[in-house]
């Protein structure tokens, strides 16, 4: 099986899974107790939300580990929207939002807050000024993704901050799918709330992080004893903890390039392997393909495409030892496009041969090389 699904879910790193072993095994405290197998793991789980503070040039103190990039995003959405209800009850997000944002602000809805949803351009982007002309005195919330799951698009989260900074509103992004892929510093990017997935950065399933700008306070999303300084209840996740703690470090290193390994791709060379993969589509389809997403300002790993000629589905047929995910679904006879690439005004035409090939740091040539030959076969049928 070829993997070209980085984008759904990683493969654990092996060196993330060795970290882990000493607290299957071995360091199994409860960070709360005072004795010394309680000061083990806790100075453990402290050393991970260090190395996870690293990589998003944030302090300690203003990460916060949850279970995932959707409890995450919930957290931020209900708790800011209980929080500073007294000053507003409106929430700004786009219409091409993981549902982990889109699914919770449906909810705020129904319990009496107003949301927009911002349309975005042919390439997937959020138009500023739409932005702007949707602020009202009751907006208190701007959430926008950093990176779109499907098409790699990166959002202008700069030029957003500062709207929402001059207007005193807060401003959140997903950013499960930038972290380690791209640099995510929360000053530069000017953000109150970030979140973070771990099982998109080579750690386990079932651990994630939130970013929380010191001095933020919102109501927690789980109420209990004083976790995660007050802010999220519930004993903590001292094996998921180091996971996500150890591969932060690894991604920080490989952007900035020091390769722990020669295993590993850099997010740059991620990059030339997936704009030498487009290229030979282009190549060898001419104009019977379609890049679906920004030209430029995507995620070095991520290639949405549509093959004019088939369906998503009659790719993944043909390609039957690749596993990697489609922009369509077939339901009887009709297919459906997804809400993103229905945002973006994609034709029907277009959205129902969209394919997503993901790479990450274990793609390799050869593997890229096999699917341009599986793919010829299939355009010389």
């Amino acid at each position: 099986m070829i993997y070209l699904d980085y984008n759904a879910t990683t493969p654990i790193d092996k060196k993330v899974a060795e970290a882990m072993e000493e607290y299957i095994y071995g360091n199994f405290g409860n960070p709360s107790s005072s004795h010394e197998l309680g000061s083990k793991t806790k100075q453990a789980v402290e050393e991970a939300r260090k190395k996870v503070a690293s990589l998003l040039n944030a302090s300690p103190e203003e990460i916060i580990f949850t279970s995932g990039g959707s409890e995450s995003n919930n957290m931020v959405l209900k708790g800011v929207a209980y929080t500073y209800q007294n000053r507003g009850k409106h929430i700004i997000t786009s219409e091409i939002e993981h549902p982990a944002v889109i699914s919770p602000c449906k909810f705020l809805e129904e319990n009496g807050y107003e949301v927009t949803y911002l349309p975005v351009d042919q390439d997937g982007v959020v138009d500023i000024e739409q932005l702007k002309a949707a602020l009202t005195d009751e907006t208190i919330l701007i959430s926008i993704m950093h990176a779109n799951n499907e098409t790699g698009t990166i959002q202008p989260l700069a030029e957003i901050a500062e709207i929402a900074s001059e207007n005193n509103i807060l401003l959140h992004t997903d950013a499960a799918q930038s972290v380690g892929k791209i640099e995510t510093d929360v000053k530069k990017l000017g953000v109150d709330f970030l979140s973070v997935a771990g099982h998109k950065v080579y750690a386990p399933k079932g651990i994630g992080a939130l970013y929380i700008r010191d001095g933020i306070e919102i109501e927690p999303l789980i109420h209990g004893a004083g976790h995660e300084m007050g802010k999220r209840a519930g004993t903590e996740n001292v094996i998921f903890d180091v996971a996500l703690g150890k591969a932060c470090e690894l991604a920080e290193n490989l952007l900035q390039e020091k390769k722990a390994d020669f295993e590993h791709n850099t997010p740059g060379e991620i990059k030339e392997l997936r704009d030498y993969f487009q290229k030979q589509l282009q190549k060898n389809f001419k104009d019977r393909v379609v890049l679906n997403g920004h030209p430029t300002k995507r995620l070095p790993n991520t290639l949405n495409i549509s093959f004019l000629d088939y369906s998503g589905q009659e790719i993944l047929d043909h390609l039957d030892n690749i596993a990697l995910s489609t922009g369509s679904a077939c339901h009887s006879d009709s297919v459906e496009i997804s809400s993103v690439l229905k945002a973006m005004s994609v034709t029907m035409e277009t959205g129902r041969g969209a394919v997503r090939f993901s790479l990450g740091k274990y793609t390799t040539r050869d593997e890229i090389e096999h699917v341009l030959d599986k793919l010829e076969s299939l355009r010389e049928l």
